[in-house]
């Protein structure tokens, strides 16, 4: 079975050439030509591997999906660029990517990153992740970022987003105050417990959970932290 792999290029000469290329080394090569398709059609199509620009023509940009596809998903992705900056590699390896390659480069050397990442990680590295939650009447599409209870659309902030986030990825696991604060605050952030009491109880509004008809989403281990209501 083919390797299916994503690659994202707002430029139509080079997703040809890359498409060409990869096919020429027994590769399936699926495209999109901006950040709003990658992240779709990496989250239907279920790529090995995604190749992504960091400078994409429109929002998101390549870092900015990178950072969406890594809430949801561990499939390794390669970026690319014309830039050799330092800091613009720090960026690409910060939000979540493996690899690094600037342009111009040749297929060989893109060939053998991807056989580097594969020895590393194994194929089929995406094929059992979720792109949603589903509890009850609440639905996280992970992909999109969008919340909704009883089919209607909630709106959060970033924050409320990325808490509610984490606990959802984590169904039934206890999660401590200094480990909520470390993942989306920082860990400079370690002794703010407060912070997380008073988003989760912003969270519990808006996501309507009512104890009196046993609807319940976030569950507190006094002393401890939260738990998300496990799915099984």
């Amino acid at each position: 079975m083919k390797l299916k792999i994503l690659v994202v290029d707002d430029e139509p000469q080079i997703r040809k050439q890359l498409k060409i290329g990869l096919n020429g080394h027994g590769y399936e090569v699926i495209t999109a030509a901006n950040g709003q398709d990658a992240l779709t059609l990496a989250a239907q199509q279920s790529p090995g591997i995604i190749i992504l620009d960091v400078s994409l023509g429109a929002p998101p940009d390549g870092i900015e999906v990178c950072r969406h596809i890594r809430e949801w998903s561990k499939t390794p992705i390669i970026m690319l660029s014309v830039h050799d900056e330092e800091r613009t590699k720090v960026m690409a390896l910060s939000a979540g990517a493996d690899d690094y390659l600037t342009k111009p480069f040749g297929m060989e050397e893109l060939n053998a990153r991807i056989l580097a990442i594969l020895r590393r990680v194994g194929e089929g590295a995406s094929s059992d992740e979720k792109t949603d939650v589903r509890a009850g009447a609440l639905h996280i599409d992970l992909v999109n970022r969008r919340v909704y209870v009883e089919d209607e659309e909630i709106h959060l902030t970033p924050t409320e987003y990325d808490l509610l986030r984490l606990l959802a990825t984590h169904p039934g696991k206890v999660m401590t105050h200094r480990a909520i604060l470390s993942a989306v605050w920082g860990p400079e952030y370690g002794d703010m417990d407060h912070y997380v009491r008073v988003f989760v109880n912003q969270l519990r509004k808006k996501l309507r959970e009512n104890p009196a008809r046993n609807v319940r989403y976030i569950l507190n281990e006094p002393g401890v932290g939260y738990r998300f209501v496990n799915m099984d």
